[in-house]
């Protein structure tokens, strides 16, 4: 099962190949069990090592701070008040022993995000496949959804009576994409839609619908991709792809490897602007995987027909 942890180490290993550049880390000896840094009460970091340490930007799991000063023979770095949760991400607690690194080239942070944008972007080419229920009532024909973003209904089915347990296609439908949430029992806020059967199942049995809806992006690390997305296991790498193609656009490999004093001589054999290449290569790799997913969900559930109730 991939889980969004295991999607962020793949695109910053993937973009490890087109920067030539590792980033230098330590570790933390002791926790850090506070959120704040205050100029009274200063959070001080304590390192396993700060040869390579500065006055900048620490990485610790997905949190990013601001380091004012450091000392290198207490192996310790003081983090400035405005320090903690730097440009955008979330203070958080850290134990001893995570890993502490030292001007991230691509932040977790800014994976997590490029991940999740892609997913969303995946929505105009891709639709995420799921399943709703409900129990036919004889008296009923009308049946209400909320908040299910439902793009197109692929199938609706009943479940027949008897020890076949066949599930037999409703074909005559229609979908109300925009209904009144309060005629049914919702709130304003819901967003509330209705499918209308114009064939009667026997009362008192399954209904199953199947709809197209967009892909849903992570909220959290242990969040499993296929269960969360709504898309099947082999879209996995067009996701890495996309992320990797977004973060490495804003990146100059010959200007991102300028921390040393050979920076002139780096710089001369990757010249300024050598990132749109690999950015154009990488791109491509991922429009190809898109066309190739897209194809093979058209194979899978291909246009059905499908009457209105008019």
């Amino acid at each position: 099962m991939t889980t969004l942890t295991n999607m962020i180490d793949e695109v910053l290993i993937n973009l490890a190949g087109y920067t030539f550049q590792q980033d230098r880390s330590t570790y933390l000896t002791s926790a850090v069990t506070t959120t704040t840094s205050t100029s009274a009460s200063p959070l001080v970091l304590s390192l396993g090592s700060t040869d390579s340490v500065g006055k900048g930007i620490l990485e610790i799991d997905e949190e990013l701070l601001w380091v004012d000063s450091f000392d290198r023979v207490a192996n310790t770095a003081t983090v400035s008040p405005y320090g903690r949760g730097y440009l955008g991400t979330t203070a958080a607690t850290h134990t001893a022993d995570s890993k502490v690194t030292i001007s991230p080239t691509f932040p977790r942070y800014s994976v997590k995000r490029a991940i999740n944008d892609t997913i969303r972007s995946l929505g105009a080419n891709i639709f995420a496949v799921k399943t709703t229920t409900f129990t036919f009532n004889a008296a009923q024909s009308t049946y209400a959804f909320a908040n299910l973003n439902i793009k197109n209904i692929l199938t609706i089915t009943w479940q027949d009576i008897g020890p076949s347990k066949e599930w037999r296609i409703i074909r005559r439908w229609d979908l109300d994409s925009v209904a009144n949430p309060e005629a049914f029992g919702y709130t304003s806020t819901d967003q509330v839609q209705t499918v209308t059967l114009g064939e009667a199942p026997i009362s008192g049995r399954t209904v199953k619908v199947v709809y197209a809806t967009d892909p849903n992006p992570f909220t959290s690390n242990s969040e499993v991709y296929t269960t969360v997305t709504g898309l099947p296991e082999s879209t996995r790498d067009v996701v890495v792809l996309g992320a990797a193609y977004r973060l490495l656009s804003f990146l100059d490999p010959a200007r991102a490897a300028q921390v040393s004093p050979q920076a002139d001589e780096t710089d001369a054999k990757r010249p300024y602007g050598a990132s749109q290449s690999a950015t154009k290569q990488l791109f491509a790799l991922y429009t190809q995987r898109l066309n190739e997913e897209t194809k093979a969900q058209q194979q899978n559930y291909p246009p059905k027909v499908h009457y209105s109730r008019r």
